[in-house]
């Protein structure tokens, strides 16, 4: 019997990477996680990306992804203190379920990662690299197929990744 996979917030600076190249499954498959996007999550995705607003739509119709809100005063509080900070609400959202929850977090922003380790030191971090290299190890995605995905991100959609192939990152 397969071990139950555990909650983590994503953010949309990691679903965005995996929408622009119809690769949802990547998420909607992995080994350890579920993962969940809240509204505002959402709605970053159908203001600022909406040719992949359908594909979202799909994986979450799909159950592929899930659903969550922020809806505790704890989590309202924190919420609203990064976005006074200048952080999205996407991010915000994200941030603030994941530290309060006490889940891991998938998020690909810099500075909003060492914001949110900062403020909750024992938070669990996965970025974009993180999910496909947790795919070549579950031998659901090959070493070509990642790198492809990669050259597809560097030359259609201006997300990078320093490793020249992910075989560099195992």
């Amino acid at each position: 019997m397969a071990k139950p996979r555990s909650a983590c917030l994503l953010d949309s600076s990691v679903l965005i990477n995996f929408l622009a190249v119809d690769r949802v499954d990547l998420l909607a498959s992995h080994p350890e996680y579920h993962f969940l996007i809240t509204p505002h999550v959402r709605a970053e995705i159908t203001e600022h990306y909406p040719a992949q607003e359908q594909r979202l739509l799909s994986a979450l119709s799909a159950g592929a992804l899930e659903g969550t809100r922020v809806e505790s005063m704890e989590e309202l509080l924190l919420f609203a203190q990064f976005v006074a900070d200048g952080f999205g609400a996407g991010e915000s959202a994200a941030i603030a379920a994941a530290i309060h929850r006490k889940l891991p977090l998938a998020i690909q922003d810099h500075a909003a990662r060492k914001r949110a380790v900062r403020h909750a030191s024992g938070l669990s971090i996965l970025t974009t690299e993180d999910i496909i290299v947790a795919q070549i190890h579950a031998a659901a995605l090959t070493l070509e197929a990642a790198d492809a995905i990669k050259a597809a991100w560097e030359t259609f959609h201006r997300f990078r990744i320093k490793a020249k192939s992910f075989r560099d990152l195992l």
